[in-house]
């Protein structure tokens, strides 16, 4: 990989851009994550961990089973697959049990 090889995607951010943020002093991946946003698009690191991993390996001269992953973010509240992909209309999850909040017009029991 050259210099200006875009290694996130979703951020836009390349290959000497990574390098420069391990110069100034990141380690990890989340050290990377907070100085040049790279991990933080909407893939969330699912595409350019191993790239970045790989990059922070080759810099540190460290094995790729002592650099971790990116710490993930749990969705702020549960919502249904099928909601997202707009094939249900309500997707407030009441509780993880297959329960779902009552649509207008629904009536309780």
């Amino acid at each position: 990989m050259d210099d200006s090889t875009i290694i996130c995607k979703c951020e836009e951010i390349n290959v000497a851009e990574i390098e420069q943020a391990i110069q100034s002093g990141a380690h990890t991946f989340d050290d990377i994550k907070r100085l040049t946003r790279c991990g933080m698009g909407p893939c969330q690191a699912k595409v350019c961990s191993n790239l970045v991993r790989q990059v922070l390996r080759e810099s540190l001269h460290k094995p790729m089973g002592e650099i971790s992953l990116p710490r993930m973010r749990m969705p702020l509240k549960p919502t249904r697959i099928a909601a997202l992909a707009g094939q249900e209309d309500s997707s407030s999850v009441i509780s993880l049990f297959d329960e779902t909040a009552p649509k207008a017009g629904d009536e309780e029991s």
